[in-house]
């Protein structure tokens, strides 16, 4: 996402931070050669079990200031490190601790009990944007999870852009979404899930925000878009003035796994339970309804396993953890039995080198993939993530398949191209915070028009899915192409490609441009909620599409809420049209346009 010149500057030439050592990293103990050298464990610290020497397991009896040392090292490695190797995961068993916690990129905050007041941080979980001036709309690739947070000042600042969610956590105070003083600018999309803050939450300059699950003891400011799904506590739907959208119970999801060690020492992965029609989160009332495996059952993987040596584990039966690090794959993961558990920790990333699909998960019921970024290595891949195969041919209403945090970069960190991100051809799948990302920023020799070639974000042929939190953004063509019916999205926000050559090498027959949001012109029962889409050419060329949403003209699909923005200077191009032949255009300046909704050839604003 983009709004300011300076959010748009290249990354030319950065390099990766070097990894700092660090006193007191836990050794996984495992067998296998690791790219790292863990250091000794730290006295009075539980066994890490074999999570590898990038997850950071901490307790009480190291002390504050001990633990304080190595968060910090971890952050200075971390705090602009946007396109390195480096990946952590900072663990903090139940109890007590005084220290604050500033996130950098890919570092994912957890605590490790049951419930998120089982872990509390006397002090901030932060995320700012000093690194690039006070602008917060790079801050991608962070996370926390399950823990109290207790802010001394009263006030946490959690100021993210895409692909830094927050779930399962409890805010004693107040939290605000957009960076400090002396910058105080902008941040730009976020996601927060499962989560309580007691006191406000201010949004500020934060672009658009989803809340699921949640519950605020109130909310101040808006900016283009803000939605809430079975928030308690949500302001009252009111688009586009301000622009809220509110819909006020969540039909159907799960929440993601998450990882959690008893007081004996022993590690398991906690799978919430399916809810429908619910508000609030999952934990309010006591020990959320839902069922533990045991980490024995996982394949615990580290750097340098091969797609054979985890598909030799799936095939036993086990599950998969990743342990962080990146993971050149020339081949496919194969997920084939029902109700398999595939969790990243820390940013697992995971390259595709040859041109395969890196996950392919078989139609059946209950699998979960959770935390992971996938990317493409290869000249082209035609699909990076795969749920199903073909036409889906049955039901999985009682146990879905669902994606958490999954995220999908081309170009950026390496050079590739890529078909299709993510392909959903199963029903009854749910998609919960998805960023896909044709990256317009990174490193030298991997971003360019034909350099990092990608067409589609999602393709989702299934039925019946369901997708909370779709970033979508800088795709060639349909960035989103929705052929399944039954379909609903809560939260869509997309940004054009930036780098459109020129108007003739981004047409298709006589229409300029491609639609960011394209539901298929079969489909009769499609319904979204809350969706942004902006422009912002950025070579002067005069480049137009004619429509950012295309629709069948049918009542049962309708889109609720609806904006386009430009963000051109004059002669920079912009958006014709919102959805088909209807709406205002954006364009040769900044300009925004808001629709309420859009059914059947009829436009309400």
């Amino acid at each position: 996402m983009s709004v300011i010149p300076s959010r748009r500057t290249v990354l030319r030439g950065a390099a990766a931070a070097a990894a700092v050592p660090l006193a007191g990293a836990v050794s996984s103990g495992s067998a296998r050669a690791s790219s790292a050298s863990p250091s000794a464990s730290p006295a009075g610290s539980p066994h890490s079990a074999g999570l590898g020497p990038n997850v950071l397991v901490f307790d009480p009896s190291m002390g504050d200031a001990a633990i304080q040392a190595q968060v910090d090292a971890v952050f200075t490695t971390q705090q602009s490190n946007q396109f390195g190797s480096e990946r952590y995961a900072l663990a903090f068993m139940p109890g007590t601790y005084t220290v604050d916690i500033n996130v950098g990129f890919y570092t994912h905050v957890l605590g490790l009990g049951e419930s998120p007041d089982d872990v509390v941080i006397n002090g901030h979980v932060t995320v700012d944007a000093q690194w690039f001036d006070g602008n917060g709309t790079q801050n991608f690739w962070r996370a926390a999870e399950n823990l109290t947070i207790v802010p001394p000042d009263g006030l946490n600042r959690w100021a993210v852009a895409q692909a830094g969610p927050m779930r399962r956590v409890h805010v004693k105070g107040n939290m605000t979404l957009w960076p400090s003083p002396p910058g105080n600018r902008w941040s730009s999309g976020g996601f927060l899930a499962d989560s309580v803050v007691d006191g406000y939450v201010e949004s500020g300059s934060q672009q658009q925000w989803l809340s699921r699950n949640d519950t605020f003891g109130s909310w101040t400011g808006s900016n283009w878009n803000m939605v809430f799904v079975g928030a308690q506590g949500a302001p009252a739907q009111s688009f586009p003035t301000p622009p809220m959208t509110t819909i006020d119970r969540t039909p159907v999801v799960r929440e993601k796994p998450f990882l959690t060690v008893d007081r004996h020492g022993s590690y398991q992965v906690f799978v919430p339970a399916l809810r429908r029609d619910s508000t609030g989160t999952t934990w309010a009332g006591g020990r959320a309804a839902g069922h533990g495996v045991a980490l024995s059952r996982f394949f615990v993987a580290r750097p340098g396993d091969s797609a054979a040596d985890i598909n030799r584990a799936l095939a036993r039966g086990q599950h998969l953890l990743f342990t962080p690090g990146v993971y050149e794959l020339s081949s496919t993961i194969q997920v084939s039995r029902p109700g398999t558990i595939v969790l990243g920790l820390g940013y697992t990333t995971l390259r595709s080198t040859h041109g395969n699909t890196l996950i392919d998960v078989a139609d059946v019921d209950g699998v979960t993939v959770a935390g992971v970024l996938i990317e493409a290595a290869s000249a082209h891949t035609p699909v990076l993530l795969k749920v199903g195969d073909g036409c889906g041919r049955h039901r999985h209403d009682n146990d879905p398949t669902v994606l958490f945090d999954v995220f999908a970069r081309i170009g950026g960190a390496v050079a590739g191209g890529a078909g299709v991100s993510v392909q959903i051809d199963s029903h009854d799948v749910i998609l919960d915070h998805l960023w896909l990302w044709r990256a317009d920023h990174g490193l030298d020799g991997t971003v360019g028009w034909a350099v990092n070639p990608a067409d589609t974000g999602i393709a989702v042929n299934g039925d019946h899915v369901t997708a909370y939190g779709l970033f979508v953004e800088h795709y060639q063509k349909y960035e989103v192409i929705w052929n399944g019916e039954h379909g609903r999205t809560y939260f869509f926000q997309n940004e054009n490609p930036y780098d459109v050559p020129t108007q003739s090498a981004w047409v298709h027959g006589s229409t300029n441009g491609y639609a960011s949001y394209k539901v298929g012109d079969h489909v009769r029962d499609h319904q979204a909620w809350g969706l942004g889409s902006y422009c912002f050419f950025n070579l002067n060329a005069d480049i137009y599409t004619d429509h950012t949403y295309e629709v069948p003209d049918t009542p049962g699909v309708v889109f609720t809420d609806l904006m386009t923005v430009c963000l051109n200077g004059p002669g920079g191009g912009g958006m014709l049209h919102a959805v088909n032949g209807a709406g205002d255009p954006v364009q040769n300046g900044f300009a925004v346009y808001n629709m309420k909704r859009y059914s059947n050839g009829v436009a309400t604003v």
